[in-house]
């Protein structure tokens, strides 16, 4: 028996098998920092925090003249997402249905995703995460609705990055707002994100958990994400009706290179409507 408690949950092998196509195609299309970072793991339960290379001077122990190193770690955070099935759902796979009610794992596979992307984009401070959005050291770029307008900005984070001597490839990062806005804008007959991708020798991403956008090298080095456990399906109990499960993921995050991305922020109002659509 392991960590996850799964050999107690009332679930056959072919149900099991069922769920977990569904967590990882949703958690494949969902994932949109793994697309663009450096990742590092999974490295197994045991780990729990990972060597910053860096020290801070200690007092040194009473009654002794000596000097004192600590050693620096960051630990890794546990996330958790609980969702639930219906028994006579899980009845139904066995029975070979295809249309089985897995609706609750698609959406605990999507909450896990925009969580990890969160913490990369914006950071998780109670986790000890400083996310990429936030260490940019110049700030973020102006946005606005006028999406004929958004190559432009592009145009300047990706001035800003090679000033800065950080080299490509570089790509970008969409929030929901962004995506739908220059999926919908067009200039001169042509989609306004055609425009932004002839700009850039990386890929598009479609980042949900992401307020506004950012552009980003992906030459690599930059940025680490770094898993212990990676996404996995517990058990938790049952009942007569409903069988509870959850996904559960241990990461960290850091910024080893902050001006190697350039956010792109709304203003103030803009701000407010992203954050209810999530960017």
């Amino acid at each position: 028996m392991n960590s996850l408690y799964r050999e107690l949950a009332p679930i056959s092998a072919a149900a099991w098998a069922e769920i977990e196509m569904e967590a990882k195609r949703t958690l494949k299309a969902g994932l949109a920092a793994r697309k663009l970072v450096d990742f590092k793991g999974p490295l197994g339960l045991a780990v729990s925090a990972v060597d910053t290379g860096r020290r801070q001077s200690v007092a040194p122990l009473a009654g002794t003249k000596i000097d004192a190193q600590l050693r620096e770690s960051q630990p890794l955070v546990e996330i958790r997402v609980p969702f639930e099935i219906e028994r006579a759902e899980l009845d139904a796979l066995d029975r070979g249905a295809k249309d089985a009610d897995l609706d609750p794992v698609i959406d605990a596979a999507q909450r896990i995703a925009r969580a990890e992307d969160r913490a990369v984009f914006h950071g998780y401070a109670a986790a000890l995460i400083k996310g990429i959005c936030e260490s940019a050291p110049d700030g973020p770029l102006p946005l606005t609705d006028n999406y004929e307008d958004y190559p432009l900005a592009v145009a300047r984070a990706l001035t800003r990055l090679r000033a800065a001597g950080v080299d490509g490839p570089y790509a970008i990062a969409l929030g929901s707002h962004c995506y739908t806005g220059l999926t919908e804008t067009t200039k001169g007959g042509y989609p306004v994100i055609e425009h932004v991708r002839q700009m850039l020798d990386g890929p598009i991403i479609f980042a949900p958990a992401v307020d506004g956008a950012a552009v980003l090298s992906t030459r690599g080095d930059d940025f680490e994400l770094t898993v212990g456990q990676d996404i996995s399906i517990g058990y938790l109990d049952h009942d007569r009706e409903m069988v509870r499960l959850y996904l559960q993921e241990r990461f960290t995050f850091r910024v080893l290179t902050p001006r190697a991305a350039v956010p792109l922020a709304y203003a103030k109002k803009g701000e407010e409507r992203g954050k209810k659509g999530r960017g």
